[in-house]
């Protein structure tokens, strides 16, 4: 079973809209969202169940370039 992480992404300003490109192109997020507030973005991505989450996210999500911050929400039970 995968797991379920949530991640506020914020950018370099003015390269928001490029880094959710980057992001649709990788195909590597469930859902994706602009925001207002500290964060430019937030992700709701699904990290396979062999792979270890901090080295998945800095693998696929954080060599971005543009990307300044990051906060990731891990999740544990669905209701």
């Amino acid at each position: 079973m995968s797991t379920c992480v949530f991640i506020q992404i914020r950018c370099k300003p003015g390269t928001t809209y490029s880094v959710a490109e980057e992001i649709g192109r990788r195909e590597i997020h469930s859902e994706l969202y602009s925001t207002s507030g500290e964060y430019d973005l937030l992700m709701k991505l699904y990290i396979p169940s062999d792979a270890d989450v901090g080295k998945y996210i800095n693998e696929h999500l954080l060599v971005i370039p543009n990307i300044e911050r990051s906060l990731t929400t891990m999740t544990f039970k669905v209701f």
